[in-house]
This record gives C-alpha cells, structure tokens and sequence, in this order.
C-alpha cells in the first residue's frame, strides 16, 4: 500500500520506549488519514522492516494500540483501524437499523429473554404495577461479529407476547404487533467496565463505556420499553446537531 511507505518511521526520543515511539507515530499516520477506519495495517514483518525494529517491539507498538481502541485484531485476518462509530443522538433508531445502515450485520448473544415481575425501579419507568407481568431481555449487541453492547430491556408483556417471535431487533417485533415506539428519552454518562462487562465486550477492566438509560413511548403515551445498556466508549460516540434557538 502507497501509504504503508510513508511509515519511515524516525524514532529518536531516548528518554521513550521504542515501541511507545512506534505507537506514537503509527497513531499519527492514522490520524492523518493515511489509512481509513477498516483498513488493513501493514503486517508486523512489514513495520519490522520499515522502522528498522524487532517485531518484538513492534508487536508491542501495535498491542499499544489495541488497547487504545485505535486498533482491533482480527482473528485470522489481521490487525485493522478501528471504525469509530457515530450515533446520531436525537434519532430513535434501533441498534440493528443503525447497524445495517453502516453496512455491517447485526447480531445478538442472548443472556436472558423471559416473562417477569418488573422490580420497583422498573415499574417506576414504566409506570406500570409491580404486579404488571414483563418480558425482561438481556442480549450482547454484535456488529459485524464484533461485540459492541450490552443491553437489558424491560417490555411490558401485552407489546410483547410472542418472545419466541424476536429476532434481532426488539423495534421491528414491537412494529410487528402495532407497538413500535415513536419517541423517547435517553441519557448517557461516562463510566468504567466493570469485570463482567470488560469479558463480555473484549476490553480491559476499566476501560471507558458509555452508560445509556432509554424509554420509549407509543403514540398513545404508553411506555413500552425501558432499557439500559453499556456501550465500549472506545468504538462509540454520540452526536447531536445544535441550532440557535
């Protein structure tokens, strides 16, 4: 590739670790667009060769960054820069919508998809009796393989009386029974894997992820969905457009 040539990498910092030099300016050479979210990066023989260093160090350079989120390791196939994935804020789209519209495939690992008792935080949300029955969902959101969230969802029953029925998107078997929502609040605050969460998403503990808290309504006002879910801050982020009121 033209671009892997412009890697004459100079690694003069004494004071810096070479494979943190190596890091710096591979990160860089991405960030100047030399290569594109999803491109390939030239393989460690190559980057040995380039930078005049051992593929020790340069398989350090590159873990550096993995671990940044800059760079995923495909099983396989080798190691890519990362997509970074913009939400728009002020859209209700489903994760599966959203997915298919970048051009990748959704897919879910179930946890848990059964009927319940809402406890009192939930039925709160909903507005409903504790006694109300509700279908609770807990699935790992996937994107082209690639586990990106973690969701927990809380429908009451009568929108959702088939679980049998659902694939994987939770909007399109709400629509399927004349309940899709049409509008909603969400909020969204930083915070920090925790070791669950980190096994579950293949990030480190602590890592940085988005905590989402979402209802959704139908257009009779009804609340139909409560759902909460972990986003790897790493491959997310959310943009709202602003206008002067």
């Amino acid at each position: 590739m033209s671009a892997a040539r412009e890697l004459a990498l100079t690694l003069s910092d004494a004071d810096t670790p070479l494979y943190l030099q190596l890091a710096r300016r591979l990160r860089e050479h991405i960030d100047s667009g030399a290569i594109d979210p999803g491109g390939a990066l030239p393989s460690e023989r190559d980057l040995s060769e380039m930078a005049g260093l051992s593929r020790v160090t340069v398989r350090k350079g590159i873990e550096q960054l993995i671990e940044e989120g800059v760079l995923i390791r495909k099983q396989g196939s080798g190691t890519f820069v990362a997509r970074r994935i913009a939400s728009p804020g002020g859209r209700l789209n489903s994760f599966s919508d959203e997915t298919r519209a970048r051009g990748e495939d959704p897919g879910v690992v179930w946890i848990n998809k059964t009927y319940a008792q809402p406890i009192e935080e939930e039925a709160a949300a909903l507005q409903v009796p504790v006694t109300t029955r509700v279908a609770r969902l807990g699935r790992v959101r996937l994107a082209g393989g690639e586990p990106l969230a973690i969701e927990h969802a809380v429908i009451p029953a009568p929108f959702l009386p088939d679980l049998d029925m659902l694939g994987d998107s939770l909007y399109q078997a709400l629509e399927r029974h004349g309940f899709r929502p049409v509008a909603g609040t969400q909020r969204v605050r930083a915070s920090l894997a925790t070791p669950t969460e980190a096994g579950i998403l293949s990030v480190k503990q602590n890592s940085e992820v988005l905590r989402i808290e979402r209802k959704t309504w139908i257009p009779d006002g009804r609340i139909v969905e409560f759902t909460r879910s972990v986003y790897r801050g790493d491959r997310y982020e959310f943009v709202s457009d602003l206008q002067r009121i």
